[in-house]
């Protein structure tokens, strides 16, 4: 696989694809750290007063994309092979030397939108790559705004380029949460104001995702209020407290395997994965045992096996990123599975509902899109040449796919895993798969 450092060239050209033959998947797989905890864990240490300790983070794209982002604001961070130690700027960043680039990671950039708030003095510049430069920010730069800082977009359009000045004082804002992402930045910005303020979300999607957010402010000693997540009171003049905490497994990540494990004759142990955790994507175990899969939950991990599978109507609003894997597994329930109420699916890397309903037509899938999610009707899916379109859970989802299929799939844009499951290659290869990258001339 490429790595950080090549990203931007290989993105113009686009000159990985991903080749994917019928394979049967068995064994087991351990799941690596959450990409949504381990970007908050390395804002709550930067904005804390010492030194935080970050067990089993996951080392991609997007999590590097955080550390650089919070080092360029003043936070120290040391990255071992399985921990990493930050020390913490105690809530006063300082101006950064250039402009920060968040590459491909919306959760680092609307995080660090909300933290550059909090500079007494001086701009800070944020930017990413061509699709974060396409993702909405105006909502929440509105609530900042409304809150004491000064925001601009340098294209007049309210999304990056941004212009990003403090200083966050408190108040009182109202926000439609179209992300979840909005009211994290919010809440991880809005205790070191130095008033009290205020949160109406008459909009709120994704709220799993939150959940994560508030977890992670109680240990690091931050109070928040809320009445059921519809509005927040956070107390002004608060401190963030250094944390000592591992990184739980990624139930976005094992979507794919989970899913992987009831197609064809396949039989996956996934390992690591904490039913208790607040990640959302948790909720696929139980899509699939509702469509008929056989699920086995013992202190070894989660087994997952192929059973009678039957579609069925499943609200994704928690859950959007799961909606490309649950795409393809509609293709295999008899019947007819409609994935619903998650239009904000069509704001993440691409347009996922519009992409996966292309790419699961060119193998042969009977799809329908709608305006806030699929209708996935059985279908004898065949192998093909598809587009990746640089969104990494496009392009395993497709994989996945192409690994339950005869013939060869080939898919464009593979480097895009890089962004949350670097190992996902050799994970599903050493489960069996048939899976392989190669590189265009």
């Amino acid at each position: 696989m490429v790595n950080r450092l090549d990203q931007d060239e290989n993105r113009r050209g686009g000159v990985m694809h991903m080749l994917c033959r019928q394979s049967r998947l068995s064994g087991s797989v351990e799941i690596p750290g959450s990409k949504s905890h381990t970007i908050r864990a390395v804002a709550v240490a930067s904005l804390a007063d010492g030194v935080s300790r970050i067990e089993a983070p996951l080392l991609s794209a997007d999590t590097l994309a955080a550390v650089d982002a919070y080092r360029a604001l003043g936070a120290g961070i040391e990255m071992g092979d399985n921990e990493w130690r930050i020390t913490g700027f105690a809530g006063k960043p300082r101006i950064p030397d250039n402009v920060i680039d968040v590459r491909n990671s919306g959760t680092t950039m609307r995080i660090v939108m909300g933290s550059c708030t909090l500079l007494e003095q001086g701009l800070t510049v944020l930017t990413g790559d061509e699709q974060i430069r396409r993702r909405p920010m105006a909502a929440l730069a509105k609530s900042l705004n409304e809150l004491g800082a000064i925001i601009t977009s340098t294209r007049g359009n309210w999304m990056a380029p941004l212009v990003v000045a403090g200083k966050l004082r408190g108040g009182q804002t109202t926000i439609e949460a179209v992300t979840s992402q909005f009211v994290t930045s919010l809440l991880f910005c809005t205790p070191l104001a130095e008033k009290d303020t205020e949160i109406d979300v008459p909009l709120l999607n994704e709220k799993p995702y939150v959940q994560i957010t508030l977890d992670w402010l109680e240990r690091t000693g931050i109070r928040v209020e809320h009445e059921a997540m519809r509005r927040f009171h956070v107390p002004g003049g608060q401190a963030f407290r250094p944390v000592d905490v591992r990184v739980p497994a990624d139930f976005s990540s094992a979507t794919f395997f989970l899913c992987a494990g009831v197609l064809g004759d396949n039989d996956i142990l996934v390992r690591g994965l904490d039913m208790n955790d607040a990640q959302g994507d948790k909720a696929v175990v139980d899509y699939l045992r509702r469509m008929g899969a056989k699920i086995e939950i013992t202190n070894d991990g989660i087994r997952v096996q192929p059973g009678n599978l039957t579609g069925c109507e499943i609200d994704m609003n928690a859950t959007p990123d799961a909606l490309p894997m649950m795409a393809v597994v509609g293709c295999f329930a008899r019947g007819r599975t409609a994935l619903v109420n998650v239009p904000q699916a069509r704001m993440k890397e691409t347009d996922r509902i519009a992409v996966m309903c292309a790419e699961l037509g060119k193998m042969g899938a009977k799809v329908e899109e709608k305006p806030d999610g699929l209708i996935i009707e059985e279908s004898p899916l065949r192998a093909a040449e598809v587009e990746g379109h640089f969104d990494h859970r496009v392009v395993m989802a497709l994989a996945v796919a192409g690994t339950a299929v005869t013939g060869e799939t080939r898919i464009t844009t593979a480097e895009a895993v890089e962004v949350t499951f670097p190992t996902f290659i050799p994970y599903m290869t050493n489960l069996g798969g048939d899976l392989c990258i190669h590189a265009e001339p």
